[in-house]
């Protein structure tokens, strides 16, 4: 019974109750209940006669030893001392144990005391710090796996098997459970095992039951795996790395290898009907014939200390290794009565089940441990990618989440499993052409989405396949499998397209999630190769570090991209192939053999013929390549017909016997050097080579009818091995190999996915020691912007094909999506093309790009979900996206206009755009965006527009055009109504325009030019209403995007103006488009001068726009430009500084002069410009004196606004004044002159403005231009003018008026000019008086004689002239007085005295000859001292020069008269 240990501190009960650990149930109470279960299996054994009575005579004992030990415990039960937990197990467990090791009880006792153990483990009783307790679970364990009893009927036995199960469970789910041996728990799961195979003959409830505890025992087990430590016991002889397969236990410890007492005990059901009678007989639960041993060859067994040692690796090895056994069971199945699952994927199913079980809960544990880690690489993978292309879609579908669970937990160790199942399981089976059925290619397809759902599964795929040389495309072909899938090709949207798309849309979203998370190696550098380096040898110097990897993998990429395209150059022509590959760096300038061999080793897609060809070749170059190829294989520790199956499968073997020949010896020499073992040298392996490739003819030509025996091959290879024979049993294997496998000597070209054979598989586990690490992605946008590239274009043509094809609500969603992550992806990225193509896809589904063969388009489209949610989409990405989209702005714009045309739109979109800017600066934000969709749009000045509003738009679709009374509109069209009402609110359409200060400067330019292609090429002559309401349309939008961008004006402008030239030199008759046109560009100027003085004089440049306007569009818009351009003025007078600007403005005002609305505003203009010289500069003087003289001139209106014109041209001399005083005190002398120079010019301008005005018609106009001139000429003391400028003045003005007025007054009736003679004076006066101011001055010049003649013949004339018939006498007194008062002052100033000089005085005698003519007796008053006759002598001397003199004084004149026209105009 074993001794009671009593541990020290602890006391009876009695004495300390208050130290009574809560941890444990009531002392009292759990003795009652072992009690009780006492008293039950007594009840029961003693309905058995056997139990029931005394023994016979003879015997010692009057009870039953079981009988009496049930007793025994029952008695002191009660009396124990001690709590529980120090009280040794064994007895209280061993009665009850006794009777389930019994063969003498029958099944319901043994059933009852199974019950009791399984309540006492469930009690919590027993814990790893109970006394013993190791001993004790032992027991349990050893007891219960050893339960026999005498079974009387099929049910009763099925009962102490359940119970059986159950006890198993609670042993492993006990606290206690963890000091069970490996030993121990390899006995349960073993044990479990046979009795779930046994129980294939059973009722289906206990082949439940018994795989239900089968999975449970292994989800105990494993979830122990993480509590483990990393350190692996040591292995048998102190071998600390595995080099040998792993397998299962040695025989010793082998399931099922603990031999049972008595001999056999099988169940007399095991394998035979059920018995008809009911005799009794003994039964054990396990039926030995079934165990599977899982001893292997080649095993590296646990030793004896390890596996009685507490369970942990060792055990879990085992038992991962017999699940795995299972599934190589050729053919297992549970029982010749398996009737609950299909026999041939029963057991594969179940082991599957346990070992997805085992995976879950071991998980990322078994990476720190090497057996199971190499268990699951080999072992279990290969029976993966076996049962992967199972035609069981259950065993698929567990396959696939066994896959998805190791891919979690281990996917950096499983780099190239993960490959090929991918390549050879899953897209092989998701395709059709490859005999998969649809349930197949259902379950692969819902694995595919299942893993894109991972979200850095694709992200692994491309770093780690899709970037590496020697792997295959997998992110690349799950994408075009998932793009292919979603397209319904002639047939209609099937479940399998829709599965298709969500896993697209998983992958694209994946990518949008991760765009928040920051890169900093997002921005990449495009990849080049600048000189050669060894693409098969590049090697990352951290493959955790992004700053490493990233641009490692991009650069393999790049790398494999044009490995590619050299493949392809190779196939067409393989010298030019070469060629490619050493001008893009891939080879070396100087072609060696180890390059050529490593192009052709590892670059997928060339045409193996070609290479087979080239290997075979005699050249030494291609010999050299040839070995270096061969050298390339890792041929270690493998089969030599393995070895030449991989050889072969590079390359297709040449036809010619010399070339098959050279390729062998090759592959041989190779094979020798790595896998020497039974083969004496290179030779016998090349013999060897060659009667493998014979026999493989031999047995799988069709031609060849007599097939080599096994016998023949034995002897054909005789003495081959150095004159040695090789063992019969190596040789044998070798022909059976070949007879069942055919080593392909015409390999596939690589097109499609390959199958997984055994000697690939070989070589995967070869190449797995080699292979670059896995590099496991964050969750940062590192390769993002590559993938995508990639599968950008495919997924928006499969999203849009199945959009299209869609019906439910649901799927338009999934759909749109998709379109907004591509959209978040694309502008993320900078992809724009994407970005369009994307817009150009999602503007077909609006319908509102389709010709409207709807009757009521608005109703249609309120019916339309689909149309409506595009809408909707297409709209947000604008929104969001703005900035990345190009020509799409094309397609969003017709989506707008045919919003516009069906009156659809906010009332106010442009409208709002622009006026957005004028209120932002006052109010700190734009004004709100109307959202009455129902008001009608603003009308424009010019054309009508139709009634565009909604509500509108909606009473005419319904009955406006019929004859009938209007009906009211039905509940659906009104719903149909509201729901486009609130489509287009959802749109936020004016957003796009309000917002566009926001976009990138490409992207709005691209927007511009969108609007002006939308608005369509004015045409001169007729064009229909729509088209003009269009043009107008799109102009506002492009007006207000311009006033929304006045910081890019640069961007726009050249656009806007080119587009508003060619309305303006279209149009010949007033319109809307025109209007607008005009209005807007000096809106633009108006509001962008102040801001933009870059550009100020282009903007005002393009006004000239207005002065080519047609005469009739011109007059229909005069006032309003006008005001339009004074609001200018006013606004922006100081911004305007270049002479090109303020003559554009001039020129506009000049044109109101003579208009008959328009004159008011713009002399309003002129006036704020020239009022006290406000805006005044030298850059505009001489245009403002220029369009004053227009006004002053122009006969519109009254003369008193002419008399005012004239008054800012004099008024504006005193701005020659001040500028010359401000020059003088600021500037440099020659700054100083230059400016003096200009001013004088720019007075010159002036005053011939002033002598046109003096030949006016109203004799006010005149008069006072007269007096104005004669302001200007005198009061110019602060200009410094020239004495040339003087002399041009006489010249072009003053003498010039003289003679114009003398010419009218003689010529012209007195109805057109009254008071001719009146003027006359004012032109004499201006002329004394100005000759007087300047005489000072012009009479120290040569020409000055010429001057003062040409005064004396205006006097002389004025003197004679003939106003209306008769001689003015008011000139007869004027000018006489005027002249004698000059005479007077030039003599007062020494001007005009006699000078004695040889040849005469001319000025004196020239003088007298005028004054004579003019007023004979002026001499004698002016100089009386003089004689007579000496004066009369001294003319008579001098009356040669005369003539000339006088020719002198009038021809210079007439020049004048020509100079003055060609100068003014």
């Amino acid at each position: 019974m074993g001794r009671l240990k009593l541990q020290a501190g602890i006391n009876s009960i009695e004495e300390e109750p208050e130290e009574y650990d809560d941890a444990y149930p009531n002392k009292t109470t759990l003795a009652c209940m072992i009690n009780s279960e006492i008293g039950a299996v007594m009840a029961v054994m003693r309905r058995n006669v056997r139990w029931g009575g005394r023994y016979m005579s003879g015997d010692d004992q009057l009870e039953h030893s079981l009988i009496q030990s049930l007793k025994t415990l029952k008695r002191k039960i009660f009396s124990w001392q001690h709590q529980w937990h120090a009280i040794n197990p064994a007895l209280y467990l061993q009665p009850f144990l006794d009777v389930i090791r019994s063969d003498e009880t029958g099944a319901p006792s043994t059933s009852v005391a199974l019950s009791s153990v399984y309540k006492i483990l469930t009690l919590d009783v027993i814990d790893q710090n109970t006394v013993n307790v190791e001993d004790a679970m032992h027991l349990v364990v050893d007891s219960v796996t050893s339960c026999r009893f005498e079974v009387t009927d099929p049910a009763s036995e099925e009962v102490v098997l359940m119970k059986i199960l159950q006890v198993f469970v609670a042993c492993m789910k006990s606290k206690a459970s963890v000091m069970l041996s490996n030993q121990h728990v390899c006995t349960l799961v073993n044990t479990c095992y046979r009795i779930v195979h046994q129980a294939g003959t059973k009722s289906e409830l206990l082949q439940r039951i018994a795989r239900h505890t089968m999975h449970e025992l292994i989800r105990c087990i494993f979830s122990h795996l993480q509590d483990v430590g990393n350190t692996e016991h040591a292995l048998v002889n102190g071998s600390s790395t595995l080099k040998q397969e792993i397998g299962g236990l040695n025989n010793e410890y082998a399931f099922g290898s603990k031999q049972l007492e008595n001999g056999s005990m099988n169940s007399e059901y095991d394998n035979q009907s059920l018995p008809t009678d009911s005799a009794p007989s003994a039964a054990t639960v396990i039926d030995e014939n079934t165990t599977i041993a899982c001893g292997g060859k080649g095993t590296v067994p646990y030793d004896m200390h390890l596996m009685t040692e507490p369970y942990g690796v060792p055990c879990m090895v085992e038992i991962f290794h017999f699940l795995c056994s299972l599934l190589n069971a050729e053919h297992a199945d549970m029982g010749p009565r398996s009737n609950t699952i299909a026999s041939d994927e029963d057991v594969p199913l179940f082991a599957l089940t346990l070992i997805n079980a085992a995976i879950e809960l071991g998980g990322p544990s078994i990476r720190r441990h090497p057996r199971l880690l190499s268990l699951v690489q080999d072992e279990l993978f290969r029976s993966l990618m076996q049962f992967g292309l199972s035609t069981s879609p259950l065993i698929l579908s567990m396959v696939c989440s066994i896959v998805l669970n190791l891919y979690h937990h281990l996917r950096a160790e499983l780099k190239l499993q993960l490959e090929a199942f991918f390549s050879c399981v899953i897209l092989r089976l998701a395709q059709s052409r490859y005999g998969a059925s649809y349930q197949q290619q259902e379950v692969a397809m819902e694995a595919v989405v299942d893993f894109c759902r991972q979200k850095t599964f694709m992200v692994d795929m491309y770093a780690n396949f899709d970037c590496d040389i020697t792997c295959s495309n997998v992110f690349e072909d799950l994408a075009n499998l998932l793009s292919k899938s979603a397209f319904p090709v002639n047939c209609p949207l099937s479940s399998m397209h829709i599965l298709a798309l969500d896993g697209l849309i998983a992958v694209i979203q994946g990518m949008a999630e991760r765009i928040g998370n920051g890169s900093n190696i997002s921005e990449h550098s495009p990849v080049s190769l600048e000189e050669y380096t060894p693409f098969w040898m590049v090697k990352c110097e951290n493959y955790n570090d992004p700053s490493n990897w990233v641009p490692f993998v991009r650069r393999r990429k790049y790398m494999k991209r044009r490995l590619m395209i050299g493949a392809d150059h190779f196939n067409r022509d393989p010298k030019k192939g070469l060629e490619f590959l050493q001008g893009t760096h891939l080879l070396p300038d100087k072609l060696d053999p180890q390059s050529v061999a490593c192009f052709f080793r590892y670059t997928a897609g060339l045409d193996k013929n070609l290479v087979g060809d080239f290997l075979g070749n005699h050249d030494e170059f291609c010999v050299q390549v040839l070995h270096k190829f061969a050298g390339t294989f890792d041929f270690q520790d493998m089969n030599i017909d393995t070895a030449l199956r991989l050889f072969l499968e590079t390359f297709r073997l040449p036809g010619e016997s010399q070339k098959i020949q050279r390729v062998l010896e090759a592959f041989s020499e190779r094979y020798y050097e790595q896998s020497p073992h039974i083969l004496a040298n290179k030779d016998a392996a090349l013999v060897l080579s060659y009667s493998l490739i014979l026999l493989n003819t031999d047995q799988h030509n069709v031609q060849v009818k007599k097939k080599m025996t096994e016998e023949d091959f034995i002897r054909n290879n005789r003495h081959i091995n150095a004159g040695n024979d090789l063992p019969r049993e190596f040789l044998s294997e070798l022909y059976h190999a070949i007879c069942k496998n055919e080593i392909r000597t015409t390999p596939d070209q690589g097109a499609g996915f390959p199958e997984m054979t055994p000697s690939r598989w070989i070589d995967l586990m070869h190449k797995l020691k080699k292979t670059a690490p896995f590099i496991v992605s964050d969750s940062r946008a590192y390769l993002d912007r590559d993938m995508f590239a990639i599968m950008s274009g495919p997924t928006i043509a499969a999203i849009s094909v199945v959009f299209d094809h869609a019906e439910h609500e649901e799927v338009y969603q999934t759909c749109m999506d998709g379109f907004l992550a591509v959209a978040k992806i694309s502008a993320c990225h900078h992809l724009e093309d994407v970005l369009d193509d994307l817009v150009v896809s999602l503007c077909k589904f609006t319908t509102l790009l389709n010709p409207s063969s709807v009757e009521e388009p608005v109703l249609a489209f309120g019916d339309d979900t689909k149309a409506r949610m595009a809408t909707v989409t297409v709209f947000s990405i604008a929104n969001r996206y703005g900035d990345y989209i190009r020509t799409g702005w094309r397609n969003i714009l017709d989506c707008i206009l045919r919003l516009h045309k069906l009156g659809l739109l906010p009332a106010r979109v442009a409208s709002d755009a622009a006026d957005e800017s004028d209120h932002s600066t006052e109010t700190g934000h734009g004004k709100p965006i109307t959202n009455s969709l129902s008001s009608a749009h603003m009308p424009s000045i010019g054309t009508p527009r139709r009634s565009s509003g909604l509500m509108g738009r909606f009473s005419q679709l319904l009955s406006l055009e019929t004859e009938e009374p209007r009906s009211q509109p039905t509940e659906q069209q009104l719903a149909a109504h509201q729901r486009t009402l609130q489509t287009i609110q959802k749109c936020h359409i004016d957003s796009i325009f309000t917002e566009s200060k926001f976009l990138q400067a490409e992207s709005l330019l691209q927007l511009a030019r969108a609007l002006i292609w939308a608005a369509g090429f004015p045409q001169k002559g007729s064009s229909t209403p729509e088209d003009e309401d269009t043009a107008v349309f799109c102009l506002e939008l492009l007006i207000a995007i311009t006033l929304n961008n006045r910081d890019r004006i640069g961007i726009l402008w050249q656009g806007v103006y080119e587009h508003i030239s060619n309305i303006v030199q279209s149009t010949v008759m007033p319109c809307a488009l025109v209007e607008k046109a005009v209005f807007g560009l000096l809106k633009i100027c108006q509001r962008l001068l102040p801001y933009k003085e870059s550009i100020a004089d282009e903007l005002l440049r393009s006004l000239q726009l207005v002065l080519k306007l047609d005469a009739r569009v011109a007059d229909a818009y005069c006032e309003q430009i006008t005001q339009e351009v004074n609001r200018l003025v006013k606004a922006n007078a100081s911004h305007i500084r270049s002479h090109l600007g303020w003559r554009t403005i001039t020129s506009l005002l000049s044109i109101t002069a003579k208009h008959l609305e328009a004159p008011e505003v713009g002399f309003e203009a002129l006036l704020f410009i020239m009022s006290d010289g406000a805006h005044l500069q030298p850059a505009n003087y001489v245009l403002c004196v220029d369009a004053a003289r227009h006004f002053a001139e122009s006969r519109v209106g009254q003369a008193e606004r002419s008399v005012r014109a004239l008054d800012l041209m004099a008024g504006s001399v005193d701005c020659l004044v001040q500028w010359t005083s401000e020059a003088r005190q600021t500037m440099g002398e020659e700054e100083v002159s230059k400016l003096s120079q200009d001013i004088g010019e720019m007075w010159l301008r002036l005053v011939q403005g002033l002598r046109k005005v003096c030949l006016d018609q109203r004799e006010e106009v005149r008069n006072h231009a007269i007096l104005s001139l004669q302001k200007c000429l005198t009061g110019v003391d602060g200009i410094h003018l020239s004495h040339n400028v003087w002399l041009q003045c006489f010249d072009l003005v003053i003498f010039t008026v003289l003679d114009d007025l003398l010419e009218i007054a003689q010529g012209q009736s007195q109805k057109d000019y009254r008071n001719m003679e009146g003027t006359l004076i004012f032109a004499m006066k201006l002329l004394s008086k100005v000759y007087l101011q300047l005489l000072q001055d012009l009479s120290q010049l040569s020409t000055f004689c010429k001057l003062w003649l040409g005064v004396l013949s205006r006097m002389e004339k004025y003197m004679k002239v003939k106003v209306r018939g008769k001689k003015s006498e008011k000139l007869q007194e004027l000018v006489p007085d005027l002249l004698k008062n000059t005479l007077l002052v030039m003599k007062t100033r020494g001007i005009l005295v006699q000078r004695s000089a040889l040849g005469g005085d001319s000025l004196w005698e020239l003088t007298w000859l005028h004054v004579n003519n003019i007023a004979p007796s002026l001499q004698a008053e002016v100089y009386p001292e003089q004689d007579a006759e000496q004066l009369q002598h001294e003319k008579s001397g001098s009356n040669e020069g005369l003539e000339p003199v006088e020719m002198a004084s009038v021809s210079p004149n007439d020049t004048v008269k020509r100079e003055d026209s060609a100068i003014v105009g």
